[in-house]
């Protein structure tokens, strides 16, 4: 069968230098081998941690915040009970999560950080720390290695991070686990939103509803995740 000229000149296209302009490194397939790449080390650095617990809330919060200090606490009670604790590496509600569990006799600290616009600078308190370019391969390491999610005041980043997990529950793409707010003020309401007008217009059923738990004190939501974990034997 005789060659197509443009078959004889497959090699030549594959082997030339390209130009600045059509640079290898920012296209689709390259892209794919990075995202590949972040999966390999995040499964790589995680398999062996055991079942953890991830701590969402706003970065903006100092030491002094009450919300930080009640991080603090709630994963010192948690990491003395061998769940890891895992955020996303940086400064407010995730450092002082990772804070507790560092400097907990035993306690494993994990950070995911990510690649922002504006630098994150990842706090000092991990024991593992791992850098993501992308949000959704960093959002599958929380999933896949907690076994429930802690959840403080925070901005949008908070939110996504609750309204994922609420919606992996609520389609069985992952096993139920306890999805705790801390603080009931704080999110009184988003929750009468739901019940409202989500609930009322029928865009969500009443059980899904339950797939949250509420605590007022560091303790209360350290004992929800806790006494969970023993149910499942985790602990």
């Amino acid at each position: 069968m005789a060659l197509k000229r443009t078959d004889i000149h497959s090699d030549k296209e594959l082997l030339k230098t390209g130009k600045i302009k059509e640079d290898y490194t920012a296209t689709d397939p390259w892209r794919i081998l990075r995202i590949q790449g972040e999966f390999v080390e995040g499964f790589d650095a995680l398999s062996k941690i055991g079942p953890a617990v991830a701590v969402f809330g706003s970065s903006r919060f100092t030491p002094e915040n009450p919300y930080y200090q009640a991080a603090l606490s709630a994963t010192e009670e948690i990491s003395k009970h061998g769940l890891a604790i895992i955020t996303g590496g940086g400064p407010g509600i995730m450092e002082a999560a990772n804070l507790g569990a560092y400097r907990t006799k035993g306690g494993l600290s994990i950070g995911c950080n990510i690649e922002l616009p504006e630098e994150q600078k990842p706090n000092p308190y991990q024991h593992i720390s791992l850098h993501f370019r992308y949000f959704f391969v960093r959002k599958v390491m929380f999933v896949k290695y907690s076994v429930a999610f802690l959840i403080f005041p925070g901005g949008f980043g908070t939110l996504d991070e609750l309204f994922e997990a609420l919606t992996l529950s609520q389609t069985r793409k992952i096993e139920h686990f306890p999805i705790v707010l801390y603080d009931y003020s704080y999110w009184r309401g988003l929750i009468k939103w739901l019940n409202d007008f989500t609930l009322k217009e029928g865009c969500i059923k009443e059980e899904n509803l339950k797939l949250l738990s509420f605590a007022n004190t560091p303790h209360e939501a350290a004992k929800i995740i806790i006494d969970n974990s023993k149910k499942h034997g985790y602990i």
